[in-house]
């Protein structure tokens, strides 16, 4: 069964930090490409990092460069998120999802139940 397991989300004050996790299993991770994604209520759901193993690519929304850092471990098959001087405007639900080809996909192949990120002031 494919997982894409998120964890780590929380609530923490406006300039802290949090690493999400997200650990996957089920398909071949070395193969994929994984990206966060997040939603905010009454807001569409964007892009928020990706990272390529096999390409060698991370790539990061305008929104989160400098602050968030994508990195995977593949003995682990995690991939995490490190979410540092965090703003209010992060707060969303934080979804990891896994795709057979390039962070730049316009639909990914599976997906995770989300992890809840509160940032507050």
């Amino acid at each position: 069964e494919v997982q894409l397991q998120a964890s780590g989300g929380g609530l923490v004050q406006a300039g802290g930090s949090l690493r999400l996790s997200c650990a996957a299993s089920g398909f071949p991770f070395d193969d994929y490409a994984i990206g966060w994604f997040r939603q905010a209520p009454g807001k569409e759901r964007e892009g928020v990092a990706c990272v390529s193993k096999r390409l060698g690519t991370t790539d990061y929304s305008s929104s989160v460069k400098g602050r968030f850092a994508i990195s995977s471990d593949n003995a682990k098959n995690t991939v995490y998120l490190q979410m540092n001087s965090l703003k209010p405007e992060d707060t969303a639900v934080y979804y990891c999802a896994a795709v057979h080809s390039w962070c730049g996909a316009s639909e990914y192949d599976y997906w995770g139940q989300g992890t809840l990120v509160t940032v507050s002031s």
